[in-house]
């Protein structure tokens, strides 16, 4: 399988042997209505259908369209410019040791003046105009690599402890060929405007979560309104004769989604077992369990 090269809040790399199977098997265009960090959207290669990826993310999806058409030599170049320019760290070429530093501590006091300085170089220029890779740079060194802008649509995310390491190198890379390969179109626009009429058609949705706190899902960005909005879409993909799989949860540390559970009755619903290692928002804790699942329309 396809990694992403964007650690995404819920990304869902880790059960897609899980909810791969239960996809249909033949449909000519595969729809990603939230698609975050396209992993699922990626690991379409094995289907002849054409594949259309969206996000509301403007910033997530110019990134995704720059690794597209940006040969992977010269996105390579350019993220090691970035680094030299700002005195950011290169543990890959020098290790830890050079730098005083060990894997354990990490990196984040090393880099915090350098990123900072480097974050506001990106949140100062015009939000039409701001540079890809200088997000994606923002992106590895920063905090758990979340992709977080907030109400102003600054991108806030603190320093992290890691850099450019080999792991990232080869996930950029890996991402990078796949998705030159594939024919496949990102594009930014609210779920609600993408049609659901066009025949032969599958929806993967993964939208934020109503009853979680992930960092996408801050300041109410994903609200009751928006949930049944959502519910009446896919009532339409199935009215239209199209297939969908939702991915949510019943359940998530003692809150219970009734709207969703209720609206299920009618489809299909197969229970998840998912544990999200680098996630603080999904997983079973004393507090409570999360019942992830995959609801289908077939």
């Amino acid at each position: 399988m396809i990694r992403s090269f964007l650690n995404y809040p819920g990304g869902k790399y880790r059960i897609l042997d899980q909810i791969r199977p239960l996809f249909p098997k033949k449909y000519a265009r595969f729809v990603d209505l939230f698609t975050g960090s396209a992993v699922v959207a990626v690991n379409n290669y094995d289907s002849e259908a054409r594949v259309e990826a969206y996000d509301i993310n403007g910033p997530l999806i110019r990134l995704l369209k720059y690794v597209q058409r940006t040969e992977i030599s010269d996105l390579m170049r350019s993220v090691i410019s970035i680094i030299e320019e700002y005195d950011l760290t290169d543990t890959f070429s020098h290790g830890y040791e050079y730098y005083g530093a060990n894997s354990g501590s990490g990196l984040s006091s090393i880099n915090k003046n350098a990123y900072i300085k480097l974050r506001d170089v990106y949140n100062n220029q015009e939000s039409q105009n701001r540079s890809p890779i200088f997000l994606y740079v923002l992106i590895v060194f920063g905090f758990n690599n979340q992709i977080r802008f907030n109400n102003s649509g600054k991108f806030n995310n603190p320093v992290g402890k890691r850099d450019f390491n080999k792991n990232m190198r080869d996930k950029l890379i890996e991402f990078s060929i796949q998705v030159k390969n594939m024919d496949i179109t990102f594009g930014r626009a609210d779920f609600r405007l993408i049609d659901n009429r066009k025949q032969d058609s599958f929806f993967y949705v993964d939208p934020p979560y109503l009853i979680t706190t992930a960092v996408y899902n801050e300041n109410g960005g994903w609200t009751a309104k928006d949930e049944n909005d959502l519910l009446a879409f896919l009532d339409e993909v199935d009215q239209n004769g199209n297939k969908f799989a939702l991915s949510n949860v019943f359940e998530n540390k003692g809150q219970m989604n009734e709207l969703l559970i209720d609206w299920s009755s009618k489809y299909n619903v197969h229970h998840i077992d998912r544990d999200y290692g680098n996630s603080n928002y999904q997983h079973r804790t004393r507090n409570g369990k999360t019942d992830e699942v995959l609801i289908t329309n077939y």
